[in-house]
């Protein structure tokens, strides 16, 4: 397979701590499908409950930070999850090429306008971390930048945690190629996905090795605060995961609703 050229010759200094291919990413083959379902089905309900609390104390906020690769299937878990939630509550910034004017800024400019104010729950649909990973995979990128970004990142991240009392959950939506491949064949085939479909996103399947290797080094690099890798292959489990994830971090906090005003 090829790999994408770099600018420089400088060597990543950056450890590799993590392995995806040793994560499995499928659900255990004990677990009963359609009794996860309901139980997820039970934990969005209990989430709009808790959306509702966290946007009347307006002490903290939740930023979820979903990364992975084409086809992961971070719309539908966005639509799943975070749908059934009061849309005044909920956020979602979708973060793509970056434009003219937000690439004559440095990086995090255009995150950071995005963070969540307290009292909301924030999406971001890929995020910082293209950054450290598209831009190493076609070059733009080197390995001395990276780890540069990845310090800027950690800061940031802090910033968020300790001066605006900002949860954040970071989730690695964990995919086989074989299903990757698979769900890009459907947008050809399938008349509601078609308008998915993207040329490219066969090319950037080639370099699948190039990208697994920088998430690893993004996971290990920028680990201040963990990551979640979510088994991804099969979607009720995903969204199980991640609705789970999202209601004992609400609960965490131990909010209360406000007395009347005086």
């Amino acid at each position: 397979m090829a790999k994408a050229k770099t600018k420089t010759k400088v060597k990543s200094r950056v450890p590799a701590g993590y392995d995806l291919s040793k994560i499995d990413t499928r659900a255990p083959k004990e677990l009963d499908k359609d009794e996860i379902k309901k139980k997820t089905l039970a934990i969005v309900q209990e989430l709009d409950e808790l959306q509702n609390l966290l946007y009347a104390e307006s002490k903290h906020s939740i930023l979820v930070v979903i990364q992975g690769m084409d086809a992961a299937g971070k719309d539908g878990l966005i639509r799943d999850v975070f749908g059934q939630m009061n849309p005044q509550g909920v956020k979602v910034s979708s973060f793509k090429v970056p434009t003219a004017e937000e690439t004559a800024h440095d990086f995090l400019w255009r995150i950071h306008k995005q963070a969540p104010e307290k009292g909301i729950i924030q999406v971001f649909n890929r995020s910082h971390y293209e950054d450290i990973l598209v831009t190493r995979v076609h070059g733009t990128c080197d390995d001395h930048t990276a780890l540069e970004r990845m310090k800027a990142i950690e800061d940031f991240e802090q910033l968020l945690s300790r001066h605006n009392h900002t949860q954040i959950l970071k989730l690695y939506l964990h995919i086989s190629h074989k299903e990757q491949q698979q769900r890009l064949q459907e947008r050809i085939h399938i008349p509601r996905k078609m308008w998915k479909y993207n040329e490219s996103d066969f090319k950037e399947s080639e370099r699948w090795d190039d990208y697994r290797k920088y998430y690893e080094e993004a996971f290990e690099g920028c680990s201040s605060i963990p990551w979640h890798i979510i088994p991804s292959d099969q979607n009720w489990y995903k969204s199980y995961q991640v609705a789970t994830l999202l209601r004992d971090t609400l609960k965490g906090l131990k909010m209360n609703y406000p007395g009347l005003k005086k």
